[in-house]
C-alpha cells in the first residue's frame, strides 16, 4: 500500500507540474490560443488516465490479497483522491490573480527576438500613418519662428521649441526665472531618489536668506554679544536684528508659515497679481488681447490677435538652480498625482532635454522618425483624454519613454522607413512601465546621457527618480491610467484615420 501511495503522490506532482495554468504567465498566451500546448495537455491527460487505471488495478489486487484487512487500507485511495482534488483547487485559486491581470492587459505579441511588444490591437495602417506624418504633424517653420520672436528672451521649453508640436492652437511653455531683491538670496536643498523625504522625489526646497548668512543665520540676532560689539553684516537699526522672521519683509511674505522656505502657492498668487498689473500698464501699446484661461493657474494665458489667431501660453514662475540650466518650477504644465507640499518645488530639466534631442538630431539618419513617433503618441493621448478625461499619464511620460529608447538603441534604427516599428517600441515601453509602475526620469541618475548635454553633476550622480511614483501610491488612479492607455491603443487606428481625413478635407476646402 505504501508503494501505491507513493505512486499516487507522483501522479499528483506530475499533474501539478504539467498544469496548463502554470505556463500562461511565462508564455503570455492563454491555453486555447496555443495548439501545441493543447496537444501536450491531451498527452498528459492520457498518461494520467493510464496511470490511474494501473493504480486501480494494483489497489484491487491488494484488496483481494488482504481480505478483511483490506477495506481500511482501500479507503486510502479515496483519501489521496481528495488530497489531489484539494491541490488542483488550490492551484486554480492561486492562479486567479494572473488570469484577472489578462483582463486588464491585452495579450502581447513578440518580435523576432522574443521581446514583448504592444498588443495586437495596435494594427496601424502604414499608409494612414505615413499620411498622418506628412500632413498633420510639423508646424510650419514660419509659425515657429514667429512664436519665438513673440515670446522674446524667456526660456522656451516643450513641444513648440523642440519641433514636435501637433495640433492647434499653438501652446507655448515658458519658464520665467525670478530672483530675490537685495540683500536676500536663495539657498537650495535638492532631493532626488533615495535622498528624498516623504515627498515626491525629484524636488527641492528653497530657503530665503540674507547675503553673508550661513544656513543657521547670523548670530547677532540671537546671541547676547554686548552693547560694544557691532555686527559688520547688519547695522544697529537692521530689521533682521530686531526680528529674524519679520513677516512684513517682501521676500518673507512668500514663505511658508513661520519658516523661511519659499512657498509655491504664495509665489503663484504673487505672480498672477504681478502679471495682471503689468498687462494693465502696457496693454494700450499692443493690438492683441490677453486673458487668463484658468483662475487657479498663474500663467495660463490666451493671447488673441485681431486676425482671429490665438496662442496659448503657460508662463511658469521658476528659480534657477545655482548657475545651471536646471530650474525649480512652481508647477509643470501637466502634473501626475495630487500635488506635493507647498515648500516642495519640482525640478525641471527641460532645457537639458531639449539639448539631448538636438544632440540626437545630429546622430540620427536624415528625416529620422523619432519626432514623428512622439507626435503620434501625444496626439493619441490628447484625443483619448478628450474622450475619457484626464488620467495619470502625461505627454511628459511619453517623451521620457522616447528619450530612454534613443539612449539605448542604435541611431540607424530610427530611419524614415521605420516609423511603425519605432512607434510600437515607444508604446511597448510605456506599457511595460505601467505594468511595473516604474518609469525613471531620463536624465536623473542616468550615466548614458552624454556629457555635452550639461546635466549638473549632483543630478547626474543622484538616485533614479520614478515618475510613476504617484501611481504606486494611488491604486484607483493607476487602474484609471491603465484603462486610459488600453483604450487609447484600441482607438488608435480609428483616431488616426479620422483626423487625417478631416485634415485633408479642411485643406481641400481652403484651396477652393
Amino acid at each position: 500500500m505504501q508503494g501505491a501511495i507513493a505512486r499516487a503522490c507522483v501522479v499528483v506532482a506530475a499533474a501539478i507540474l504539467n498544469h496548463p495554468s502554470l505556463f500562461t504567465q511565462d508564455h503570455g498566451k492563454a491555453p486555447d490560443q496555443d495548439e501545441g500546448l493543447m496537444a501536450r495537455m491531451r498527452q498528459h491527460e492520457e498518461r494520467l488516465e493510464m496511470e490511474q487505471a494501473r493504480l486501480d488495478r494494483e489497489l484491487s489486487q491488494l484488496d483481494s490479497e488482504q481480505g478483511e484487512a483490506g477495506p481500511p487500507e482501500g479507503y486510502g485511495w479515496y483519501f489521496w483522491s481528495a488530497v489531489s482534488f484539494a491541490v488542483f483547487f488550490a492551484v486554480e485559486v492561486c492562479r486567479a490573480p494572473a488570469d484577472t491581470d489578462a483582463d486588464v492587459w491585452p495579450v502581447e505579441d513578440e518580435d523576432e527576438s522574443g521581446s514583448p511588444v504592444t498588443p495586437r490591437t495596435v494594427a496601424l495602417d502604414k499608409d494612414a500613418l505615413s499620411d498622418f506624418c506628412d500632413k498633420c504633424t510639423y508646424a510650419s517653420a514660419r509659425d515657429h519662428w514667429r512664436v519665438r520672436d513673440f515670446v522674446g528672451d524667456f526660456v522656451g521649453i516643450g513641444s513648440v521649441f523642440e519641433s514636435w508640436k501637433v495640433g492647434e492652437p499653438l501652446t507655448c511653455d515658458l519658464i520665467v526665472p525670478f530672483a530675490p531683491p537685495g540683500p536676500y538670496s536663495f539657498q537650495f536643498h535638492l532631493w532626488c531618489g533615495g535622498a528624498a523625504p516623504d515627498t515626491q522625489p525629484g524636488c527641492g526646497g528653497i530657503k530665503v536668506s540674507r547675503f553673508g548668512e550661513n544656513e543657521e543665520g547670523c548670530i547677532c540676532g540671537s546671541a547676547d554679544m554686548g552693547e560694544d560689539v557691532l555686527c559688520m553684516l547688519h547695522g544697529e537699526d537692521d530689521p533682521l536684528k530686531e526680528d529674524r522672521g519679520a513677516a512684513h519683509e517682501p521676500p518673507l511674505e512668500l514663505c511658508s508659515g513661520d519658516t523661511r522656505c519659499l512657498a509655491k502657492e504664495r509665489v503663484v498668487k504673487w505672480f498672477q497679481v504681478a502679471v495682471t498689473r503689468a498687462w494693465r500698464r502696457i496693454s494700450h501699446k499692443y493690438d492683441f488681447e490677453v486673458t487668463f484661461r484658468h483662475l487657479d493657474a498663474a500663467g495660463a494665458l490666451k493671447i488673441r490677435f485681431r486676425s482671429g489667431k490665438a496662442i496659448l501660453v503657460n508662463v511658469i514662475p521658476a528659480v534657477r538652480f545655482e548657475d545651471t540650466d536646471a530650474y525649480f518650477v512652481s508647477h509643470f504644465p501637466s502634473d501626475c498625482g495630487t500635488g506635493s507640499p507647498d515648500a516642495c518645488w519640482p525640478v525641471s530639466l527641460a532645457v537639458h532635454e531639449g539639448r539631448l534631442l538636438k544632440h540626437f538630431s545630429k546622430l540620427l539618419p536624415p528625416n529620422s522618425c523619432h519626432l514623428h513617433c512622439l507626435q503620434v503618441v501625444t496626439f493619441l493621448h490628447r484625443k483619448q483624454t478628450a474622450l475619457t478625461g484626464p488620467s495619470g499619464l502625461a505627454n511628459y511620460h511619453l517623451k521620457t519613454a522616447l528619450l530612454h529608447l534613443l539612449l539605448t538603441t542604435r541611431p540607424s534604427e530610427w530611419s524614415a522607413g521605420t516609423t511603425e516599428r519605432r512607434l510600437r517600441d515607444v508604446l511597448g515601453f510605456v506599457r511595460a512601465s505601467l505594468r511595473q509602475k516604474r518609469l525613471h526620469h531620463a536624465l536623473v541618475g542616468n550615466s548614458k546621457v552624454p556629457e555635452e548635454v550639461g546635466v549638473p553633476e549632483v543630478i547626474r550622480a543622484a538616485e533614479p527618480v520614478n515618475l510613476f511614483r504617484c501611481l504606486v501610491l494611488h491604486r484607483e488612479r493607476y487602474a484609471a491610467t491603465v484603462g486610459h492607455f488600453n483604450e487609447m491603443l484600441r482607438n488608435a487606428p480609428a483616431l488616426i484615420r479620422e483626423y487625417t481625413c478631416a485634415r485633408t478635407a479642411s485643406v481641400t476646402h481652403q484651396i477652393r
